[in-house]
């Protein structure tokens, strides 16, 4: 259960650094920006190891990582970026959650 403790670290940092990208990028980058997204994403591979040594399989900790991450960033990208979301990608967002819960079901469980 800490595993997945750590993975839920791991996610929380790497969205944030993620979203934090988005200020380092502008035509007036901020310099506090990169501060955040180093950080991030030093702690969230840090997390993501730890998550890892403590037992949560590598093909499924990466899969719901990088799904949760990518369906967060459309999310926040949506509400505070005002980018576009059409229903062709809430499809595709539905389609990754949904393959990651297969991988997640057709895993061995102790």
């Amino acid at each position: 259960m800490l595993g997945y403790l750590f993975l839920a670290i791991a996610i929380a940092t790497e969205v944030v650094a993620t979203t934090f990208l988005k200020f380092t990028s502008a035509d007036n980058p901020k310099w506090w920006a990169f501060v955040i997204v180093v950080v991030g994403y030093v702690a969230s591979f840090a997390a993501l190891s730890q998550s890892l040594s403590r037992g949560v399989p590598l093909g499924i900790a990466y899969a719901i990582w990088s799904a949760i991450g990518v369906v967060a960033i459309v999310l926040i990208s949506w509400v505070f970026f005002k980018e576009s979301l059409t229903w062709v990608q809430i499809a595709g967002i539905v389609l990754v959650i949904a393959g990651v819960g297969l991988l997640e079901l057709g895993g061995k469980h102790a």
